[in-house]
């Protein structure tokens, strides 16, 4: 049995809007998928009756990360303190969007405890024994092993960035504010971002216009810079490799590649966004915090660092962060996208961690909209991704950007 078989979004709507199926056929697909692999995978919480819908993606089954809110169902959040919750009343507001836009949720999909580190009991479709990543690992690998073609997930550190690279799969996190977060039990109001999976970054470009009515449209060769991560000193060689001729073969499409030389500004942001982090999840999280023996060790390390932490430090990371969003809004007047890695490396081997977010912090704090970019490996055949950050609010013209870069790349391995 194969694991990683991604479901195209473009070919199933296709066959919707042309009659070749139907929402119910499309479910049915679905269910099976999941009796079929996820025995082995364990990317669902729980499942709902199928609901029909109306709307431009005409019933496309979509999976629902669990901490955001889906009527009928409880929201458990990965954690033994929601294991008895009682079912929500009302679906969320981002989840009532993608009904409207014609998406069928099909029900929970696992989540790290409370979106932070402590693993989920999910397996890595496409790398057996390593880690799927988090906190959106269930989302990540329902995409990735073809179960649907279309999952919720978010983002406050690099929850929807880092599972779509080690699986395999495209993904886009929103503008830090895009949609409301009513009906998600988030962690930091500042940083807490919505995030969608799917096989391509050509899938995602038919989600968004579907979500949103503003088409994704591809665009000229953009303007890139390209992003190293050198002060960070966590990059692994393959990667290094994957982004050196993902750059080279961008260029010699006719991009403008230059290379992204603040890389102080980004260490400054990475090293703020922890911090803003915790602070607000210690007082978001207050109920939490206060039985916090209960929770697993790095959510309770969290919980509690936040609350040691005092508010001028708390405000001197936000007036970093303000400084950098500031600087960063000047560099997208003259260029496009921001070319990174999205992962140090690719999967690590072994399922009691989740893997370092730290290649998305700085991003997360200035609240950027990104896409990972599928279809790279390193040598042993591992998935190895790239992310394309783009200007706040731009998420079109990020997915446009985002398309013609994936055309350029696809097939390559490195």
């Amino acid at each position: 049995m194969k694991l990683t078989r991604p479901w195209s979004l473009r070919e199933l709507v296709q066959d919707l809007r042309q009659g070749r199926t139907t929402p119910e056929a499309a479910s049915r697909r679905a269910l099976a998928r999941i009796a079929e692999t996820d025995a082995d995978l364990r990317a669902w919480v729980e499942l709902v009756a199928f609901q029909p819908g109306t709307g431009v993606l005409g019933g496309v089954p979509l999976g629902v990360k669990d901490i955001i809110d889906l009527a009928g169902l409880p929201t458990r959040c990965g954690s033994a303190l929601r294991a008895e919750a009682t079912p929500a009343t009302a679906d969320a507001a981002i989840l009532t969007e993608w009904r409207a836009a014609g998406a069928i949720p099909l029900g929970k999909t696992v989540t790290t405890e409370f979106a932070f580190f402590a693993p989920g009991p999910t397996l890595n479709p496409a790398v057996p024994g390593h880690t799927p990543g988090g906190s959106s690992s269930g989302s990540a690998v329902a995409v990735a092993s073809g179960q649907v073609p279309l999952a919720l997930g978010s983002q406050t550190a690099g929850s929807v960035t880092r599972p779509a690279s080690y699986c395999g799969v495209a993904s886009l996190v929103m503008s830090h504010g895009r949609y409301p977060v009513t009906g998600v039990t988030g962690l930091s109001p500042s940083l807490d971002s919505h995030g969608v999976f799917a096989a391509t970054a050509a899938d995602l470009a038919i989600a968004w216009p579907a979500l949103t009515g503003e088409p994704a449209q591809e665009l000229r060769p953009p303007r890139v810079l390209v992003w190293s991560a050198a002060a960070l000193d966590v990059v692994e060689a393959p990667m290094r490799h994957a982004l050196t001729q993902a750059a080279k073969r961008l260029q010699e499409a006719g991009a403008i590649v230059e290379p992204f030389r603040d890389e102080r500004l980004m260490a400054e942001l990475t090293a703020a966004h922890p911090v803003v982090m915790a602070y607000e999840a210690a007082r978001e999280r207050t109920a939490e915090l206060a039985v916090a023996e209960r929770l697993s060790a790095p959510l309770a390390q969290l919980l509690q660092a936040g609350a040691g932490t005092s508010a001028d430090e708390y405000e001197t990371a936000r007036a970093t962060i303000a400084d950098g969003s500031a600087r960063l809004a000047e560099m997208f007047d003259a260029y496009d996208v921001v070319l990174g890695p999205a992962a140090p490396g690719a999967a690590p081997r072994g399922l009691e961690a989740t893997g370092n977010p730290v290649l998305s912090r700085g991003w997360q704090a200035l609240g950027l909209p990104v896409v990972a970019l599928p279809g790279f490996t390193d040598a042993a055949g591992l998935p190895l991704g790239l992310q394309l950050v783009g200007r706040h609010g731009g998420e079109d013209e990020l997915l446009g950007h985002a398309c013609w870069a994936e055309r350029v790349l696809a097939g390559d391995s490195w």
